[in-house]
């Protein structure tokens, strides 16, 4: 089995790539990972992760100036259907727009938009830090409890469309979205990669998954 981190030059990639490793070479049937943007490797992969960090617009672009990922991404996700994970702004990017300095289109693979964080002062933006979530019943919670702790960075959040998309939220101070999930399509807000024994459990969920 073949996991692909997409590399498209803005992303946690070191930290990703050893905390799938690491969860991965605990399974009966570890997986072969590469961190890559090569459109034949993402489209041989059987899952797919896009971290990023930074700007939506910059990480939008940075994947369109790579010629023929964004296209081997469309047909490996939504064509055939493999199971995908974004992380921060990688899984912001599956919206239709963000407002993150100006209007930008996302990949429109989950409705909704990408908005500012509106909180009072005595709440920092970026957001953060270690916060509690609240879950739905989804495959990638599995064996976690009800409100454990997942380390965020972030300005801005996933508002989704459609209610049902929204699979675990945070309260900051609101209730703002912590995890999508559309069919073999899923994010998280959080960063599983720095959320230690909780996120291990999401990458091991993940690895497991079978949408």
């Amino acid at each position: 089995m073949n996991l692909a981190i997409i590399n498209f030059g803005s992303g946690n990639l070191h930290s990703v790539h050893k905390a799938f490793e690491s969860v991965s070479s605990d399974l009966s049937n570890p997986y072969n990972i590469i961190v890559t943007n090569d459109p034949k490797e993402i489209q041989s992969a059987d899952k797919i992760v896009l971290p990023g960090v930074g700007a939506f617009g910059d990480c939008k672009n940075a994947i369109l100036n790579i010629e023929g990922l964004h296209a081997s991404l469309e047909v490996s996700v939504i064509k055939n259907k493999v199971p995908f994970m974004g992380i921060c702004v990688g899984m912001q990017l599956l919206a239709d727009l963000s407002y993150e300095f100006g209007t930008h289109s996302g990949f429109g693979w989950i409705p909704g938009e990408v908005r500012r964080i509106t909180s009072p002062k005595e709440y920092k933006i970026p957001h953060m830090g270690w916060n509690e979530i609240t879950f739905s019943d989804h495959k990638l919670f599995d064996n976690c409890e009800q409100g454990s702790d997942f380390y965020f960075v972030h300005s801005f959040y996933f508002q989704n469309q459609k209610s049902e998309h929204s699979i675990a939220t945070t309260k900051y101070p609101d209730q703002i979205t912590a995890a999508v999930c559309k069919e073999n399509i899923c994010g998280t807000q959080f960063h599983p990669e720095k959320s230690h024994i909780n996120g291990k459990k999401i990458i091991h969920n993940f690895l497991d998954w079978k949408p």
